[in-house]
């Protein structure tokens, strides 16, 4: 069964959606330039979850009317299934990728409503670092640690709210050649930020849960959808296929994650060249939850 957006066939399945613990973190800094280096270097190895550290991901950038300092920032959303490595990567990555860079401040930006639990920093490696020169203060409206550097105060918010939120939508871009695929994936993942509270990103490794040789493997490519394994058994390739891109989206609401869906796909399957949109699923081992393609676009816009 198929229905079609754009004229482009949709297979009417489902992905697989989980539970995660998110985190948002909004860093500053004098100038777009070191916010920018600052968030890059923050979210280092975030791109995947199979493995540690957590995921990290710039999910938009603030304008300096947008921030509690007035300066221009970069928001990065945090995502871990369980809290404890959440907290533990939280506190990592800004000791590593947001202190060591030039004028850099840290708030927390996740809305307070949906706050279960937090991070406070005190007692942390982040508090130590001030070697007891450290202060505790309110600027902005917020309470914050004032820790002494080389360029004056580094400032950071006291404590972090992490909210549960959904992982785990997902689909497949199917096109005929490696540019198209490319630009369709490109275009779905910038249309994500239309959205808010969510991130989008595409991926080229397409994982897998598990393994079909590898039994003990959390997670394996996805031979299934590999142009390059075409006419292996199990292959989902069809003919004139040459290349498929994963676009991922999570955030804090399944209604965002959803809506980020439907207009990944919309902008996906404008682009000349794409042949297909698919998802993949996998017996309830990845997540219980599901949203099935059709349902995205029962949505009101």
């Amino acid at each position: 069964m198929e229905f079609r957006v754009n004229g482009i066939p949709i297979e009417d399945t489902f992905c697989e959606t989980f539970k995660v613990r998110i985190a948002r973190i909004l860093v500053t800094s004098v100038n777009r330039k070191w916010a920018l280096e600052s968030a890059l270097e923050t979210k280092g190895l975030g791109r995947s979850a199979t493995i540690p550290p957590s995921e990290a991901s710039i999910e938009s950038e603030a304008k300096p009317e947008e921030t509690p300092d007035g300066r221009s920032g970069f928001t990065i959303q945090f995502i871990d299934r369980k809290p404890e490595p959440m907290k533990e990567w939280l506190i990592v990555r800004i000791r590593k990728g947001i202190m060591p860079y030039p004028k850099t401040s840290v708030f927390d930006v996740l809305p307070s409503e949906m706050a279960e639990e937090f991070v406070d920093i005190k007692g942390t490696i982040i508090q130590a670092f001030g070697d007891g020169f450290e202060e505790e203060t309110e600027v902005f409206g917020k309470k914050v640690f004032k820790i002494p550097r080389m360029d004056g105060y580094f400032l950071i918010e006291r404590r972090f709210g992490i909210a549960k939120g959904v992982a785990g939508g997902m689909f497949l871009i199917l096109a005929r050649s490696d540019e198209a695929a490319l630009k369709a994936a490109e275009r779905a993942v910038e249309s994500t930020k239309t959205v808010p509270y969510v991130v989008g990103k595409f991926a080229a490794s397409g994982t897998k849960v598990g393994g079909k040789n590898y039994k003990d493997a959390i997670a394996t490519t996805n031979d299934t959808y590999c142009p390059c394994l075409a006419g292996n058994e199990g292959s989902k390739i069809p003919e004139g296929v040459k290349c498929v891109y994963e676009v991922i989206v999570s955030g804090l609401r399944l209604e965002d994650v959803s809506r980020a869906m439907k207009v990944a796909i919309e902008s996906a399957t404008k682009v000349h060249g794409v042949t297909r949109i698919t998802t993949a699923n996998y017996g309830g081992t990845l997540g219980k939850g599901k949203i099935p393609l059709q349902s995205l676009f029962d949505l009101k816009s």
